[in-house]
């Protein structure tokens, strides 16, 4: 019998979850989401980023802070011509969502009229929208609204509690603000955060309860894994036992039993066995893509290759979204071709 989503959890009770042996904790996630979701149905985005670089916020995690001499190149804003070039190819091979992002701590009225044409376009090749440009005003979300955007990334990062020791430069409730922004828009909302940056369990604890205590759960809750990059204060960090990271995911099903959990950055630091138990303890989206941003993923061709072993496929885009048109659905020749050669 399903449990209708609660958005009243206590710290006490998200740590008995977190306290769960193993395999009670994946058993419990696994229920869960076989009540909401195919278990054998993996949502499939491809990232862009559109503006890298320079970025003025100070988040220690990131190579694209200006903060940081982490040796990436600044790059302008990209043309429209070229964000649809790579929207067309993802969705030739086989992604139903594209995303994209610029290191901004919030759009430029000089760039914004630009960006809005690139959401327009990538819908009307038949995509999933998405976009994440950091803090965004009543009124720019309302006109992305207008333009078609269907989802709007916006990660909380870590609890309330352990953020300042992470980033300066914005406070915890500007991203709150921003995240109700978007819900009084329309638009659907993409948030979760990073684990494996330092912070203690309880942290894992608060940033699960903000959002599962949130009006309404995220559709899309993205679990990162620290990429550590070169001189950031967090290269040298202590990595996460991949355990906690799997439990992260299993706690993250359980608390918002109908999102979608992507399993997200640091993919590439995962071994195929580590990525089915994710999957098993209710991870059902991944990022599809040689690169994250600015930062490796699992080659194309792998994914493939441990879909097939898994017998996974991708989940075919929603059909119609926060506008009034209907979305084609998404073309998963290449994905598909490549999965028979492995053996599906």
């Amino acid at each position: 019998m399903s449990v209708a989503p609660r958005h009243d959890w206590q710290n006490h009770e998200i740590e008995s979850l977190f306290q769960l042996p193993f395999n009670d904790l994946l058993f419990r996630a696994q229920g869960i989401h076989r009540q909401h979701f195919d278990p054998n149905a993996v949502q499939v985005s491809t990232l862009l980023s559109i503006k890298t670089g320079a970025c003025p916020e100070d988040c220690k995690y990131c190579s694209q802070s200006g903060h940081y001499n982490t040796g990436l190149e600044k790059e302008k804003l990209l043309a429209l011509e070229t964000v649809l070039s790579e929207a067309e190819n993802a969705k030739t091979n086989g992604a139903t969502r594209f995303c994209m992002g610029a290191a901004w701590k919030h759009p430029s009225a000089k760039d914004f009229p630009l960006v809005l044409a690139m959401v327009r376009g990538v819908r009307e090749l038949g995509l999933e929208t998405c976009m994440t440009l950091g803090q965004l005003s009543a009124e720019q979300t309302d006109a992305l609204r207008e333009a078609g955007l269907d989802y709007y990334n916006h990660n909380l990062d870590t609890s309330r509690e352990y953020y300042d020791k992470i980033i300066t430069t914005r406070h915890f409730d500007e991203r709150l603000d921003t995240l109700a922004h978007v819900r009084a828009a329309g638009i659907k909302v993409c948030s979760g955060g990073i684990v494996g940056m330092g912070e203690q369990a309880r942290d894992r604890v608060g940033l699960l309860r903000e959002l599962a205590n949130l009006p309404q759960h995220p559709e899309s809750v993205p679990i990162n894994n620290l990429v550590k990059i070169k001189g950031t204060p967090l290269e040298n960090v202590d990595d996460l036992d991949p355990f906690d990271f799997i439990r992260m995911i299993a706690v993250a099903r359980i608390l918002m039993p109908q999102s979608h959990v992507r399993l997200s950055a640091g993919r590439e630091q995962m071994n195929d066995q580590m990525q089915a138990l994710c999957f098993f303890a209710g991870a059902n989206s991944i990022f599809y893509g040689d690169r994250l941003l600015t930062t490796a993923n699992p080659l194309a061709s792998s994914d493939m290759q441990l879909f097939a072993r898994l017998g996974i496929h991708p989940e075919p885009a929603k059909h119609g979204s926060v506008n009034s048109g209907q979305l084609e659905p998404p073309q998963h020749a290449q994905f598909h071709d490549a999965m028979t050669s492995a053996g599906h």
